[in-house]
């Protein structure tokens, strides 16, 4: 029999913003729509406001990125804005400042914060989360901790009452599969392709399998990234899993100059073809 995670948050049984935002979009026979932004690129000012204009668009999960200087998954396009963050004086706490600033105007919006563990092991675990909870984060996506580090964040994030969230790619087998799942919550991150962000197309196809392996070891949702630059390919691919992801595609924008009110309606046609799969 497949090992099943579950939710809500079994560490806390405790229904998080993101199992709140997932009930709903069920109920509503709708898929989500998630999209990641660096935070501080190219500055706070201007992250702010493409951050808070991002619900607006139909984003239904904020994925705001943690600028740090080792970036080792991250492709050219999202390692130029962590050093365009960092050069505009970014920081952790600035960063919570954006999810805080957010939460100011808008306490339904679920905000995952996704980076490296060394900026939050160097402010201290427990100070982490006790700030990241008060600021208004609802989970983490830290990629450089494997299962094997559970006890390092992943068991006292959940504890504090924050979805830690895995990611699953193409080379995560059957037997690999269990290990990450099994204190996974809010949901499970599917990379649609191997290597570094912003690289090949995803294709519906390829991952319509992996999906359904992934679900049937779990009644966590799963959400697709990697490969999604379109309206379309964003209908391909959330059209066989429960939502998906698009990063580089938005970070390419606010890279290029784009004013928030022009990346904001970029997001918005990614996400319109996210619902209407």
């Amino acid at each position: 029999m497949a090992q099943t995670a579950s939710r809500p948050n079994e560490q806390t049984d405790a229904m998080t913003r993101i199992d709140d935002t997932f009930a709903r979009l069920k109920a509503e026979g709708k898929k989500a729509f998630v999209a990641y932004v660096m935070a501080g690129d190219p500055d706070f000012e201007t992250s702010l406001a493409v951050v808070k204009g991002l619900p607006g668009a139909g984003v239904d999960i904020i994925e705001l990125g943690l600028p740090f200087t080792d970036p080792m998954a991250d492709g050219p396009t999202i390692q130029l804005a962590g050093q365009r963050a960092l050069e505009g004086g970014q920081t952790l706490q600035k960063t919570l400042d954006i999810a805080r600033a957010l939460r100011a105007d808008d306490d339904t919006t679920p905000i995952v914060m996704m980076g490296y563990y060394n900026p939050i092991y160097s402010r201290g675990v427990d100070r982490f989360l006790a700030e990241a909870k008060e600021a208004g984060i609802d989970g983490l996506i830290i990629v450089d901790l494997p299962p094997e580090e559970d006890d390092e964040l992943c068991i006292p994030a959940q504890k504090a009452g924050l979805n830690f969230i895995r990611l699953a790619t193409p080379t995560t087998d059957d037997a690999r599969l269990p290990a990450v799942l099994k204190n996974t919550s809010g949901f499970v991150y599917y990379v649609s392709i191997t290597g570094i962000t912003g690289a090949a197309e995803a294709q519906a196809g390829d991952v319509a399998p992996e999906v359904a392996r992934i679900k049937a070891a779990t009644d966590l949702p799963v959400v697709v990234g990697f490969g999604i630059k379109t309206p379309e390919t964003a209908e391909a691919i959330a059209g066989v899993a429960d939502g998906c992801v698009v990063g580089s595609a938005i970070v390419a924008e606010i890279g290029a100059g784009k004013s928030p009110d022009e990346v904001v309606g970029f997001v918005r046609s990614l996400a319109d073809g996210a619902h209407r799969a």
